[in-house]
């Protein structure tokens, strides 16, 4: 995957860096597997604004991916590769054997006319969806489950992937993109290789209104706002004293926020890196 710098023959277009399109395949998407998609503008159903900075956007239309990836056994045949709109990934559609047509995450290296299959006895490659008791060492992962059947939660956007390091009794140890080192079930499933379009980090808007194409509205800091407001507002000038803080006064940017007593905290061996 590449990326696309552009002339400054605009201003919008002087900084300008986008994402080619050159793997993907397909213009429009499997019609089954699309739902449309209603926009709130950060409004609840009584139309009081309940999230701020949201609004406005273009039209899209929610494509069904299958993070369980539980047609164990069934072999599919990559038919496209898609761009999705509600995430950073692109998308694959698969043909498997039975009929069925179902929307995956599109691995780095994945290539129409490629099979791919998952459950226990898949091999290892990329694409392939399996328990991670029986993926070797060492392997990058990703799309991966936190409990047995729920579907993927970990390790969804573009360019990222997470290395199973090793097991311990019924658990898999794995190393996630934060640096967190993470005991999960063995049992749970999860993708072999790295999620496709690793170019997404370097891209640049180059302009506001691709913003507001997106959906968010300017978004204006505390220290501008007055002091009834927000905690950080007021003063003369640019005066801003002690530590930063929410708008609900909490404090932020380095204060711990996760509770000492949460119940996951057993299951982390190492904490992500600052």
């Amino acid at each position: 995957m590449a990326v696309r710098k552009l002339k400054p023959t605009t201003p919008g277009q002087r900084h300008k860096v986008i994402g080619a399109f050159e793997t993907i395949t397909a213009n429009a998407p499997e019609k089954s597997l699309v739902f449309g998609k209603t926009k709130t503008g950060g409004r609840n159903n009584v139309g009081k604004m309940t999230m701020r900075y949201i609004g406005g956007g273009h039209k899209q239309k929610y494509r069904v991916i299958d993070f369980k990836r539980n047609k164990d056994g069934v072999p599919a045949v990559v038919k496209t590769i898609e761009y999705d709109p509600n995430r950073s990934a692109r998308i694959a559609l698969l043909f498997y054997a039975d009929g069925e047509k179902r929307y995956i995450l599109a691995p780095n290296g994945l290539q129409v006319g490629q099979t791919v299959m998952s459950g226990e006895n898949a091999a290892p490659e990329v694409g392939n969806a399996l328990p991670m008791s029986v993926i070797p060492l060492g392997t990058l992962i990703h799309n991966i489950e936190l409990r047995p059947g729920q579907g993927a939660c970990m390790v969804r956007s573009a360019g990222t992937f997470a290395q199973l390091s090793s097991r311990e009794d019924k658990y898999a140890i794995i190393k996630l993109p934060s640096g967190e080192l993470r005991k999960v079930l063995a049992a749970c499933k999860a993708t072999v290789g790295v999620v496709g379009n690793s170019d997404h980090a370097l891209e640049k808007s180059g302009k506001a209104g691709r913003s507001r194409w997106l959906g968010r509205r300017p978004r204006n800091r505390g220290v501008v706002m007055n002091p009834v407001d927000h905690p950080m507002g007021g003063g003369e000038g640019r005066q801003s004293g002690g530590h930063p803080r929410s708008r609900k006064g909490l404090l932020a940017k380095g204060y711990k926020t996760r509770h000492p007593k949460n119940q996951s905290n057993q299951y982390i061996i190492e904490r992500r890196k600052k």
